[in-house]
This record gives C-alpha cells, structure tokens and sequence, in this order.
C-alpha cells in the first residue's frame, strides 16, 4: 500500500516538474501608429478564417521546455486597426456571410504560412528571435483569386530585466510590427488591389496614392511601424 502510494506521488510530482517547464505566452494587442498615407480609395471585405483568429504555435525546444505562444486575437486586432487605416471603407465579415452580397470592391483574407523562434539557448546569445510569414490572399467582386502574397517579418528582443515570456511575446510583438510596415508600403504595388476599385469608387490621383517604395515618407513610417527598439534586428 504505502509503496503504490509512494508512486502515485512521484508520479505527480514529475507530472508538476514537466508542467512547471512549460511557459504560455499570451500576445497582448499589438498597436501601430496611424500612418501618414492617403487611405487606398477602394471599400474592402476582411474575412480571418477560424484558424488565424485561433492560431497557436506549440514548439517543444531541446526536448526540455514546451512553448505555447497563442497569436490569435493579437492577429485580428492587428488586422483590423492596419486595414482600417489603409482604405476609405473596411467591413469585417462575420462566418457565413456571403462577399458576394456585400458592397465591397475585393475581400483580403489573411493567414499565417509559417511562424519560427529562437531562444537564447539556440542563438548563443541573451535574445529571443521570431519570424512570422503571412499570405495575403486578394479576391476581386466575383470571388476570383487575383494575388497571393507571402509577407516575411522578424523582430528580436532581449532578455534584459525582463522574463523569457515577456522577451518572446515583445520578439513577436516587432516581426507583427514589422509585417505592418511591409503591407503599409507595398501592399498597393504588390497587389494592384487599387485597380478593383468599383464604379462608384473615386480612383486615386497621383497626389492621393500612397507614397512610393524608398521615400523618405516611407522610411519614417516603417520606423514608425516597426517601433522604437534597439533590440529589433
């Protein structure tokens, strides 16, 4: 009797060693600045699907710690502010609305290809690193594809007075950022998604459309964007 229940309690005790290496990272709201553009004259549909309002990434590293870094609101809120910015009209579809019944010149919807860390153990060094890769998926009124773009971000941070979570979540936090500045300077270009403006849609002049790639407007916005940090790669 007393050695069944000896093991019992070993068995929770290492149950509560393995659970006490895990860590959890929440990503709290990220925020960007309002971007000194002209909004992209086009009314747009911003359709997440399930798994990027819900996305979590679990990672076990070394086979010592299991993280768990959950992105999925600070996707959508994200999202949201950034496509709101950029064009004169943003509706959010809701699961079962048809884009087709609504009053939208094209519907973006976003998801992510991949996301990467590093943690200081890897890198030698006291920083975390993280890379995200979005696709931003373009349709026209009639529901076709007409672009498909990988959007590759990186952010970094130090583990300096503050803990591994907060130094991951912050690494994230900047490659989320970073993304931002990218689709703030290049979506336009990229993606054409100016010209699916419809008929009742006033096409931008050349003094209204976003300032060109390598401006001097556009390196301060994506400083801007990207944030203030000595640590961001």
């Amino acid at each position: 009797m007393i050695s069944t229940t000896r093991k019992a309690l070993t068995g929770l005790l290492l149950v509560a060693l393995i659970a006490g290496c895990g860590s959890n990272v929440t990503l709290q709201f990220p925020t960007i600045p309002k971007p000194l553009i002209d909004k992209i004259p086009v009314s747009v549909g911003l359709r997440m699907p399930a798994n990027f309002e819900n996305y979590v990434h679990r990672e076990q590293v070394y086979g010592r710690e299991d993280w768990s870094i959950n992105l999925g609101n600070s996707n959508v809120a994200l999202f949201t502010q950034l496509f709101g910015f950029m064009f004169e009209k943003l509706t959010i579809l809701q699961a079962g609305d048809d884009p087709k019944l609504l009053d939208i010149d094209a519907l973006i919807e976003p998801s992510i290809d991949a996301f990467e860390f590093s943690v200081p153990n890897q890198s030698k060094t006291d920083s975390f690193a993280v890379w995200i890769r979005y696709r931003i998926k373009i349709y026209d009124r009639e529901g076709a594809l007409v672009s498909n773009w990988p959007v590759s971000a990186y952010g970094k941070s130090q583990t300096k007075s503050i803990s591994n979570s907060e130094a991951l979540e912050r690494a994230a936090i900047l490659a989320m950022r970073d993304a931002a500045a990218l689709i703030i300077m290049k979506l336009d270009a990229t993606t054409l998604i100016s010209s699916l403006a419809g008929p009742s849609t006033p096409v931008a002049t050349p003094t209204q459309a976003p300032k060109t790639a390598g401006s001097d407007e556009e390196e301060a916005l994506a400083t801007a964007v990207a944030g203030e940090d000595d640590e961001a790669g």
